[in-house]
């Protein structure tokens, strides 16, 4: 919840220019807030828009939710789902996560799914138990050729707000136990399709101890991505 349009539009502007020279060698794309989407898609020829949540009915009287046909209208195709804030904050849970991911594939849109244990679940050992029921329940009966369209990001709740960050090693493991899960579940070819990202006070300065790990395809950034020149000196660190 960070930016108004014209703030949204400005760091779009600029980053669509940067982003020309680095479209052929990296995906690069900004989730912002729904009344940002239109007119960042319009700005954005270099760069995904991506929603950062949406409802998995149609329409109805859900109040306050966009559907995905809203998304789809305005050429959105792909979005967020189950980001760690919405787990937290909005007591989002596994089911809702999984009816979303199975509308927005039924719809030829790509979920960016998003898991993480929180502290209590970490400090107590349980974060593979978690991260297991979250693959399991959130891509339950969906099959094996959509999964691979998808990614999946690990974004420990246990990182927000707490000031303590998951290493390049605890994100790595974690990331090859979501691949071996999803390989157990869909077979080692669809694991090796799928992208895997790590999203966590992802920085400038740390971004590579995780991208240079076997497991971690990519990165989800929070607040490193408010500023543009922030923004842009992370991906430069990356395709240096």
């Amino acid at each position: 919840m960070n930016k108004n349009i014209k703030e949204a539009e400005d760091f779009s502007r600029v980053f669509d220019e940067f982003s020309s020279g680095y479209k052929d060698i990296v995906d690069l794309g900004i989730a912002p807030s729904f009344l940002c989407l239109l007119p960042l898609k319009n700005i954005s020829k270099n760069f995904k828009i991506i929603a950062q949540n949406v409802h998995y009915e149609e329409k109805g009287a859900y109040t306050g939710e966009i559907s995905i046909p809203m998304l789809k209208e305005i050429n959105i195709n792909m979005a967020l789902v189950g980001h760690s804030e919405r787990r937290m904050y909005f007591s989002e849970n596994n089911q809702t996560c999984n009816k979303k991911n199975k509308a927005l594939l039924l719809n030829g849109l790509i979920p960016l799914y998003c898991v993480g244990e929180n502290l209590e679940q970490y400090n107590n050992g349980k974060s593979f138990d978690v991260i297991k029921m979250q693959i399991e329940e959130g891509l339950s009966d969906i099959p094996a050729i959509d999964v691979e369209k998808m990614v999946i990001a690990y974004e420990p709740i246990w990182s927000i707000g707490t000031g303590i960050n998951a290493s390049a090693e605890i994100a790595e493991k974690m990331c090859s136990f979501i691949r071996k899960t999803i390989a157990n579940m869909y077979g080692d070819n669809v694991s090796q399709k799928i992208i895997i990202q790590y999203g966590g006070s992802v920085k400038p300065e740390n971004v590579n101890s995780y991208l240079k790990t076997e497991n971690i395809d990519g990165v989800l950034v929070g607040g490193a991505s408010l500023d543009v020149n922030t923004f842009i000196d992370l991906i430069k660190k990356v395709v240096k």
